[in-house]
């Protein structure tokens, strides 16, 4: 028989005279120190008798301290918070609570009441489970469900989103050929990269050839790389290895967007690590999460937009030359709103409707409203537009927006004229007169014949020929 290493036992009050065999009382000693879970004894009047070193690992105490002394002075003292020995000498039965320890510790603990002959309670049996580590996971297995749940609850509204397809306004020629170029590449698989000034309509458009793409049903997934700092964005982009975070790690989005796209918008401000790992992603189609080895595949679309000037940021060395070559497969130029002028009006069209539907709302915008947004040269591009568009439904006490209900109003004659010359008396309805007859002269000498010019603003022809006749008889006094 093997030999069983003696340990010793804390008994308050040692029985001297009792006659159990020695390799038995070893082998129970083992047995009670070997245990996992901490294990307290106290006699039928709640004094302490046996505690075992798990317990004083999970509570913090020390048995010399405990030993002999009585539970209800324990807790009387605040050296224990609650007892469930003294639970089960009340109740007669076996308990189970939740105790948390001074080290921190989270225990569930179960007191067991012995029973003699004659129905008495000569020992109360404790065990204790350290179930810290399980309440920790359950937390982290909670934060990952919402964050699971956020996760699912975006991609769901953008899928629904991309499930059509996204229109995008290009009623100028050149807008028009912009849009053809990307219809060619939405059927390719291929990095795309849209260049622009700010708010000209590069997220739209890349909504656009996403949906009209074979990932369309994919995952689609935005990041704005200006707006996290080089940490954060590494973490979002590439996720967490398990190793390297106590929440247990976390997917990052290019392993989310698997089978879809990713757009990185604002790419010129990717800071130089994460250039390095996104050109070995789109190199090997390999992604490793921080603090992780193991690289995992991952079969994604980029597209890129940026109203920077990559190759200039080449040239200084502020951006790598192999992402800029691996992004730039097929650039796009988007317009700014001054160059695509015949897009204006029926985007501030849309606009309108849409925020008709937002404010519960009937307002429309005058001809001459219409005409004076057009002449605008609109440097915050659609972003602007939309909100000069928003605020004059707003602020605008009729249902018909007028140029004067604009924000942009005041800078329609030149902004060059002086505050004194603007303090004179000033016949408004004779400046709107001007500028429509003006526009509708420009609309004749570009297109050449009538029809054309009035649908160029947003009117019939008969309306076109009597407002022009009307407008150049003025001086003579000739009304129409």
């Amino acid at each position: 028989m093997a030999a069983i290493k003696r340990v010793r036992v804390y008994l308050a009050n040692p029985d001297s005279g009792a006659q159990t065999p020695a390799y038995s009382r070893e082998a129970l000693e083992a047995i009670f120190e070997a245990s996992y879970d901490g294990i307290y004894i106290t006699d039928g009047d709640a004094v302490t008798m046996m505690v075992n070193k798990s317990y004083e690992s999970v509570s913090g105490l020390r048995r010399e301290d405990m030993l002999g002394q009585s539970m209800r002075d324990l807790v009387n003292r605040h050296v224990i918070s609650q007892s469930g020995t003294l639970l089960a000498l009340e109740r007669r039965e076996p308990v189970t609570i939740e105790q948390i320890f001074k080290t921190g510790k989270r225990a569930i603990i179960t007191s067991t009441p012995i029973f003699n002959e004659d129905d008495q309670i000569v020992m109360v049996v404790t065990n204790v489970r350290d179930v810290t580590e399980l309440h920790s996971l359950q937390k982290e297995l909670e934060k990952s469900r919402e964050r699971n749940q956020q996760y699912y609850t975006e991609l769901e509204l953008l899928r629904r989103r991309m499930n059509s397809v996204t229109r995008v306004i290009a009623e100028d020629p050149a807008m028009k050929a912009v849009l053809r170029v990307a219809d060619k590449v939405a059927e390719l698989d291929v990095p795309v990269l849209l260049e622009g000034e700010t708010g000209c309509g590069k997220q739209e458009l890349a909504q656009y050839i996403v949906s009209k793409s074979r990932r369309r049903k994919g995952k689609f997934i935005e990041v704005n790389c200006s707006a996290y700092s080089e940490e954060m964005l590494e973490q979002e982009l590439f996720g967490i290895d398990a190793k390297a975070d106590p929440a247990g790690g976390r997917v990052g989005l290019f392993e989310l967007a698997d089978g879809g796209t990713v757009l990185l918008r604002e790419v010129s401000e990717l800071p130089g690590g994460i250039q390095m790992r996104l050109v070995r992603l789109m190199q090997t189609h390999l992604v490793s999460r921080v603090g992780g080895s193991a690289p995992h595949t991952v079969d994604v679309r980029l597209l890129a937009s940026t109203c920077a000037d990559l190759k200039k940021l080449v040239a200084e060395r502020k951006f790598r030359e192999d992402l800029y070559y691996l992004l730039n497969v097929l650039p796009i130029q988007v317009l700014p709103l001054r160059q695509r002028r015949e897009d204006i009006i029926p985007l501030a069209e849309e606009f309108c409707i849409q925020i008709n539907k937002k404010y519960h709302r009937r307002k429309r915008f005058s001809h001459m409203a219409l005409l004076a947004l057009k002449g605008y040269s609109w440097p915050g591009n659609l972003r602007e537009l939309r909100n000069v568009v928003e605020s004059a439904m707003i602020l605008c006490s009729d249902d018909i927006i007028d140029p004067q209900d604009l924000a942009i109003y005041t800078g329609l004659k030149p902004a060059r004229e002086s505050a004194a010359s603007l303090a004179e008396p000033v016949d408004l309805r004779r400046m709107l007169e001007d500028m429509e007859l003006k526009y509708i002269h420009n609309a004749y000498q570009k297109h050449g014949n009538v029809r054309d010019a009035a649908r160029s603003l947003g009117m019939d022809p008969s309306t076109y020929v009597r407002k022009r006749k009307k407008l150049e008889g003025r001086d003579a006094g000739v009304t129409a």
